[in-house]
């Protein structure tokens, strides 16, 4: 597999050279990534970097290279209802985009060994949950984050159904991560140089795929003193919802869908603010490679006609920017938290049927 794709301006430009590049395939996977924006992730400075397919990484906080994420999104076939492990879950953005394809009844459970990192993901979380437009358009299964070694699991955690692992895992801790994995699941992981699904089919039977050639940095193991023991990461529970949680969840669906019906029933079109079209340019799909911080990404090669074809499609651009003018923009209405505010309820009820959103 090769060829990255080019950079794009924003969020749902980077999405658009995924799609087109083939390593967004699925609906489900573009829906999510385009409800979170990786721009969010990024430490202030940065962000201008935030749409190149280019790992990111800031002293503890590390981002991998948007064509990875889409491949491992792609490979793990996510589902409503299944459980979640992310092994090396680092800044949560993987795990966010995830929760929102699980869905409230399935589980999203995430290991960090750095502890500042855990604190920045459910910075992040708690960011997406108050903030994001996209929290109302999504049923959502909220991370839960711990710290720890991700080497060092409990013998006695349970299984989940799809399981991917953001370093490098050494030959002799395959089978380590395989027992982790219920049957019939998926686990995702770099093992040597290859991008693997691993799907368990039995007791004992596994088959395995490579997806992608890469480089990550390797797992680190808990170095201890002799003779004694390393500490053992316990794993979050599995709870049951509580009723309250329940009602809260299903009142919300039920507003969602009659909102999706009353707009489809009066066929409204919103306007929204127009872009500038932007020119894309053909890129050839070749087997090369660059390192880029600790990973290796795909690097495509400009060739001498996109070169010319750039720069004579150049005028045309200016052309259709000045164009464009100025164009009405009407506010975009989040239709579900008006539905909450118009019903006759005690404010803090409403206050909690919007999960505290100020917005």
């Amino acid at each position: 597999m090769g060829g990255a794709v080019s950079a794009g301006e924003d969020n749902d430009d980077l999405i658009d050279n995924l799609k087109e590049a083939q390593y967004i395939r699925t609906e489900k996977v573009e829906q999510a990534f385009r409800a979170i924006d990786r721009g969010d992730y990024y430490l202030d400075g940065y962000r201008d970097s935030a749409y190149k397919d280019l790992a990111w990484k800031h002293g503890n906080i590390h981002l991998s290279a948007p064509c990875i994420y889409s491949e491992v999104m792609e490979a793990l076939k996510l589902q409503p209802g299944l459980s979640f492990l992310n092994l090396g879950s680092g800044t949560g953005y993987l795990s966010t985009m995830v929760g929102l394809i699980v869905g409230p009844f399935g589980v999203n459970h995430g290991v960090e060994l750095h502890k500042d990192v855990v604190e920045y993901a459910r910075e992040k979380l708690e960011d997406f949950i108050k903030n994001s437009d996209s929290f109302d358009k999504f049923e959502f299964c909220e991370p839960v984050f711990v710290v720890g070694n991700c080497l060092e699991i409990s013998t006695d955690s349970h299984q989940y159904d799809r399981i991917y692992c953001g370093a490098g895992v050494q030959k002799d801790h395959e089978n380590y991560m395989k027992v982790l994995l219920k049957i019939g699941g998926i686990l995702v992981m770099p093992i040597e140089d290859q991008l693997t699904q691993i799907t368990r089919t039995g007791q004992c039977t596994w088959d395995s795929k490579n997806i992608l050639a890469v480089s990550f940095a390797p797992l680190i193991q808990q170095s201890i003193a002799d003779g004694e023991k390393p500490d053992a990461v316990q794993l979050p529970p599995v709870t049951v919802r509580s009723l309250q949680d329940l009602s809260r969840i299903y009142i919300r669906r039920t507003l969602r869908n009659l909102a999706n019906e009353d707009s489809q029933g009066k066929d409204i079109v919103q306007r929204v603010p127009q872009k500038r079209k932007r020119r894309r340019c053909r890129r050839r799909r070749i087997n090369t490679y660059v390192f880029v911080g600790n990973q290796l990404i795909p690097q495509m090669v400009e060739s001498e006609e996109e070169e010319h074809a750039e720069e004579e499609h150049k005028e045309v651009e200016e052309e259709e920017e000045r164009d464009i003018g100025d164009v009405e923009i009407l506010k975009q209405v989040n239709v579900l938290r008006d539905q909450i505010m118009s019903l006759p309820l005690p404010e803090s009820l409403k206050a909690y049927l919007l999960y505290y959103r100020e917005k």
